[in-house]
């Protein structure tokens, strides 16, 4: 299985709604709330180049972008494949 890593914050319903996805695909993640260290926060905007926005999504170490890019690679029937890579 991918190695799936999501940022988020507690009230965000795109995080809830991208983890929704990825529960229903079976993937399992590390989840980081922002909110919880400042660390986690700063790790996520230099893995990203500054983005501000939760949740921020990873896979493989590859950023997918937020819950909007998550439901567009499932849409366009990239998700699965890059759920089952190996990490």
């Amino acid at each position: 299985m991918a190695e799936v890593v999501i940022y988020t914050r507690p009230g965000c319903g795109y995080c809830s709604l991208a983890k929704q996805l990825l529960g229903s695909k079976g993937s399992e993640f590390t989840e980081y709330n922002i909110w919880s260290k400042d660390e986690y926060q700063a790790e996520m905007k230099k893995r990203t180049g500054g983005a501000n926005t939760v949740p921020q999504i990873f896979i493989n170490g590859d950023h997918i972008g937020g819950s909007d890019d998550l439901y567009a690679l499932d849409r366009a029937g990239h998700l699965d494949a890059l759920l089952s890579q190996n990490s």
